[in-house]
């Protein structure tokens, strides 16, 4: 940061991501030239005794030994000074690595000579055109290895190229600061991710939805990093820099909660938790309901929860074309009807009681299923969550557009791709449930989905509510940007969120992405550390978290993270306090609003329990006591507007994870019920 210029261009990689690549090919070329060295020591006597002189016999083999050796040793010169440069000031400190791009520029122009050299020993081992052969095997078999290495580097070496390669590196960043430059440059990186898409998912469905899809998620993307100097290793940094000062943070809460002796937020105690909430709205219900959301993601599910087994599991459920269920209608699902065995023994219900199952699935069209829940008397739309590119590319769908439903407040805006998405399944959802409800006219009507499923259906929900106005929805790892505020706190009645601990989706929307860019843009100027160091430690983080120690000393003055902490309602200045501001850091703060994607600000829907696991404190950690595993509370959707760089942060959003959780609760609840009757 900022990136590298090199050759007149701009490239997707900055002076200081050549440490590792550096020592690891300094390595390797040391392995090489101690190889080299041993080959010359034995053939270059031999050379001389070579059934021909000259450019086709002993004084060829000679020029590509010695060349190679003295090659190899020039090109570990020049990695050591490149590791070396590489390594020198912190991130945004530029000037200490100046000496990196003549470097690398010279490093670029060696790869000429080692090319040729590299012919000559291909002409010599795998060509009959060089006569000196090479009797010792040893001699022999190094020099075709190292001959096929080298070939092997230089593809490596190619393909790096073009991995850092930028497409618009030829714009001036300067030429940026002016708003009709920036915005055109803003067109131009669109243009190239919707060409990025269309030659990388060529396979997937061309039509309308599609094509606007690929043009939406490539604005985004565009507009995340608009105005910004920043390489994909200063995001990775950043984000590890993050994960410091939000622990930071976490214990400073800590502290003056202790200090101020304030109650605990959250509760272990369940019964507490829903004293003041509608029957319908428990964790045995809930926990029942996302059993048939799960359910709906169908036989990918199963085989990656069963992976050597899941076959056999779904076997005994399978459906022959000429032996479909009479009462269920499935739809684009296979001859086998694998989707559907994958319901069946997910849900552990009977053919007859799944009513209906769509498996169709493009962009804004998810697969779903209508269940007779019988045990609870209710109509259950079970909704998929997101497990395919479509998905993918429906979720990241994410501008706001207008959504309109009788009981909504005027102005409420949605979720672009979820809104899409909910509009075509109601089209084929209302026979469905028409022909359900005619058969079973005195059940309700409950909707379920998990993380992408429980967005729409918290939308279906709301469409369908004036229609049902006894409906529920039980939505899981909703995410969060999904809804305008006022429009949230309407599905409060009806809808019960539940979240697990630090999960990402929960915390996503355009807004917090955009404030985690700006955040990363902060702690990168505040650090004091070079990068290569925050590299090491991200590893040393991951396998035994943040050590006290670096809290305080990763920074160049503690106390500016305090004032740099960013305000979502005003985007305050970014690096207030840091002595020298960088363009970007600039640019992006001084206008805000021209930098936001989206200009609604969405939340997360319904009445929100959030539940995390218990910290066992003092004594609990050395004597085994029976307490409960979790504890738990009612947030608030501004809860989750901002991102939390977290170990489990993906392992959290996971179904299976989710499910476990809810299901250690209500056992152990049951379980200490039990214990205090006896």
């Amino acid at each position: 940061m900022p990136a590298l210029r090199l050759l007149g261009r701009k490239w997707l990689a900055a002076s200081d991501d050549l440490v590792f690549p550096s020592i690891f090919e300094l390595l390797f070329r040391f392995v090489w030239l101690v190889l080299i060295a041993l080959v010359v020591e034995v053939l270059y006597p031999v050379t001389w005794q070579c059934q021909s002189e000259g450019w086709h016999g002993g004084s060829f083999v000679r020029l590509y030994l010695c060349g190679n050796l003295a090659l190899q040793a020039c090109l570990m010169l020049l990695l050591s000074a490149l590791a070396q440069q590489s390594a020198r000031g912190t991130i945004t400190d530029t000037d200490a690595r100046k000496l990196v791009a003549p470097l690398l520029l010279l490093k670029v122009f060696l790869v000429l000579p080692e090319v040729t050299l590299n012919v000559m020993g291909t002409m010599w081992m795998f060509c009959d055109v060089i006569e000196c052969d090479v009797k010792d095997k040893f001699s022999s078999i190094v020099i075709q290895s190292i001959v096929l290495f080298n070939w092997v580097q230089l593809a490596l070496t190619v393909f790096g190229l073009f991995m850092v390669f930028d497409p618009l590196g030829s714009v001036n960043y300067d030429e940026m600061l002016d708003t009709p430059n920036q915005a055109r440059h803003h067109r131009k990186v669109t243009g190239l991710w919707s060409r990025r898409f269309r030659w990388a998912f060529c396979w997937l469905k061309r039509d309308e939805h599609g094509k606007e899809a690929f043009q939406q998620v490539a604005a985004l993307l565009s507009a995340l990093f608009r105005s910004t100097d920043l390489v994909p290793s200063d995001v990775v940094a950043g984000c590890v820099l993050l994960r410091v000062r939000q622990k930071r943070e976490t214990r400073e809460m800590r502290r003056i909660q202790m200090l101020n002796d304030e109650e605990p937020i959250y509760t272990t105690d369940v019964n507490k938790v829903f004293s003041e909430t509608p029957p319908w709205m428990n964790l045995d219900h809930a926990l029942h309901y996302l059993r048939l959301s799960i359910a709906a993601y169908g036989w990918p599910y199963v085989i990656y929860r069963h992976c050597f087994t899941g076959f056999c599991k779904l076997a005994r459920h399978l459906t022959c074309c000429c032996c479909r269920p009479k009462n269920s209608i499935v739809t684009d699902d296979n001859c086998c009807l694998c989707h559907f065995a994958g319901v069946k023994y997910m849900s552990k219900l009977s053919a007859d009681d799944i009513i209906f199952a769509s498996f169709n699935n493009r962009v804004f069209e998810l697969p779903f299923c209508v269940i007779a829940d019988h045990e609870r008397e209710s109509i259950v739309v079970a909704i998929r969550g997101s497990i395919s590119l479509s998905d993918i590319f429906t979720d990241f769908t994410a501008g706001s557009e207008r959504f309109e439903a009788d009981g909504l407040p005027e102005g409420t805006a949605a979720h672009k791709g979820m809104s899409m998405g909910a509009a075509k399944m109601l089209r084929r959802l209302m026979p469905v449930l028409d022909r359900a409800f005619q058969q079973f006219p005195h059940y309700d009507l409950v909707l379920t989905g998990h993380s992408l499923g429980a967005g729409v259906a918290v939308l279906v929900g709301i469409k369908l509510r004036p229609r049902y106005p006894h409906l529920k929805v039980f939505a899981f790892s909703t995410p969060a940007g999904l809804i305008s505020r006022e429009a949230a706190r309407y599905t409060e009645s009806f809808v019960l969120t539940v979240g697990v601990g630090d999960d990402l989706v929960m915390r996503l929307s355009v807004h917090s992405i955009e404030n985690l860019r700006t955040k990363v843009i902060q702690t990168i100027h505040a650090t004091k550390l070079p990068k290569y160091r925050i590299m090491l430690n991200g590893f040393g983080y991951a396998l035994f978290g943040v050590p006290a120690r670096d809290l305080e000393s990763t920074w160049r003055r503690p106390e500016d993270l305090e004032a740099n902490h960013s305000d979502d309602s005003t985007d305050a200045l970014l690096i207030q306090g840091v002595s020298t501001v960088s363009a970007e850091a600039a640019l992006v703060s001084r206008n805000v609003f021209t930098r936001r994607f989206s200009s609604a600000r969405l939340f997360t829907p319904g009445r929100i329990l959030h539940i995390v696991r218990r910290k066992r404190m003092g004594i609990e950690k050395k004597v085994r006591i029976q307490e409960p595993t979790y504890e738990m509370r009612w947030a608030c959707a501004e809860d989750f507007m901002e991102l939390q760089v977290m170990p489990r942060m993906l392992l959290d959003h996971l179904p299976e994870n989710v499910h476990r959780t809810i299901e250690t609760i209500v056992n152990e609840k049951h379980h200490y019920r039990v214990t205090a009757v006896i």
